[in-house]
């Protein structure tokens, strides 16, 4: 037979969005039940952290909030109440010293995540949080309650109030699968569908390309979308050929004006520098000095610095005769066009754009369809690039959300 419980507030997730709101309402009294439908918790953020925990960012305000775009004042609000500078603090607080990066990325000493989030975990439940998983959200029973699938079979929560951190449609391996979609727009709140971001895009490479430098890392490299007018400046950074197209830190800076301008015409055109030292005037110069009997390889390694897929690339996009001509040469190093033809799959992309739109919650992140259910992280309608950036509105929307549950509980 199913059981029944209560509890005065139930968070649903256990990602960094979660795990804060879960804390901010300790810290008000409130007692708090934790639900997450994987077997740990803070999967996802684990995961990040293998190649070095990016925590924050140490970019100052209000050029940080900028890179929310067009949701920058919103998600300005909520690091208002707690940025970059509270986050390595509240880091701080658990033991783990953190440093900025020559990037300006923000780091834990140790670039690991599972120590912090270990501490942190150990610090909730010496708090009183209660944590349940292996619960994976079902709905609503028609008296109210919250419904979950467990070990069991099926159990039902009566909750006065609920924080859903239920992440977005990324990594759905790790739990954020975005089933939650259609249970809320089933209960009248606006939900924008889930579409990759920090995503790679798919280039239909020749098979040769495809073949011999699938892997190959763009370094250094300069990139921007395609714009006629030549105003759009270029972005410095890193990227990866695949076996299908592109990716990588600099393609995700851009996935969310290259994604949408292929939603707009099916297609788009990213622009590479390949030689980003190097000016124009010089390449062409040098590239038309004569080779002798050096084959074209050969010159462009000697002339231009370019070496291996740098040099394919030049040969996916020239044709035989281009390829003499070193004007022709010489431009294309410094504005090479891949046409990018679709994003990847969202389940493949690090983070997900879409989902509650921010216009159907109050400013205390309450969905005003459901009164006492907060929404926070990345199931609300806002992007961001890597860097640090994520995490950070994740952390800040769950903290704020699990203060202003707090706030309504006592109110209520």
């Amino acid at each position: 037979m199913p059981s029944s419980r209560s509890s005065n507030l139930i968070i649903i997730g256990g990602g960094p969005a979660g795990l804060m709101a879960a804390e901010a309402a300790r810290t008000h009294g409130i007692e708090v039940d934790l639900y997450e439908a994987k077997g740990s918790v803070g999967r996802k953020f684990l995961i990040a952290g293998k190649g070095g925990m990016n925590l924050t960012h140490g970019e100052p305000r209000p050029a940080f909030d900028q890179r929310y775009r067009e949701r920058a004042m919103q998600v300005g609000a909520w690091l208002d109440d707690f940025d970059a500078d509270a986050l390595r603090e509240w880091a701080r607080g658990l033991g783990v010293a953190t440093f900025v990066g020559s990037s300006g990325r923000v780091f834990p000493s140790d670039l690991k995540a599972a120590p912090l989030l270990r501490g942190w975990v150990h610090r909730l439940r010496e708090s009183g949080v209660r944590f349940h998983v292996h619960h994976r959200w079902l709905g609503w029973r028609d008296d109210g309650a919250w419904r979950f699938a467990n070990a069991d079979g099926e159990c039902f929560v009566h909750a006065r109030a609920a924080v859903l951190a239920l992440g977005g449609g990324s990594w759905p391996q790790l739990g954020s699968d975005g089933a939650w979609q259609t249970l809320l727009a089933e209960r009248g709140a606006d939900v924008a569908p889930l579409q990759a971001a920090n995503c790679g895009f798919d280039v239909d490479w020749s098979a040769y390309l495809s073949a011999h430098h699938a892997g190959a890392p763009l370094k250094p490299v300069a990139a921007r979308l395609h714009d006629v007018s030549g105003h759009t400046p270029m972005l410095q950074g890193e990227c990866v050929i695949t076996q299908t197209g592109i990716e990588g830190s600099l393609v995700y800076a851009l996935a969310a004006s290259l994604r949408d301008a292929i939603a707009r015409q099916g297609h788009t055109v990213l622009e590479l520098d390949l030689a980003p030292d190097r000016a124009l005037d010089r390449l062409r110069h040098d590239l038309a000095k004569p080779r002798g009997s050096r084959t074209l390889s050969e010159h462009l390694r000697r002339q231009a610095g370019l070496a291996g897929v740098k040099t394919a690339l030049l040969h996916e996009v020239l044709d035989p005769a281009q390829r003499q001509d070193p004007d022709v040469l010489a431009r294309t190093i410094k504005c090479l066009p891949l046409r990018l033809q679709r994003p990847r799959p969202i389940a493949e992309a690090i983070s997900s754009a879409g989902g509650v739109r921010l216009e159907a919650l109050d400013e205390a992140l309450m969905l005003s369809a459901l009164p006492g259910v907060f929404c926070a992280g990345e199931m609300l309608d806002w992007e961001a690039p890597t860097g640090g950036y994520l995490l950070t509105a994740c952390f800040a929307s769950g903290y704020r959300a699990g203060h202003a549950a707090a706030a309504w509980l006592r109110m209520s």
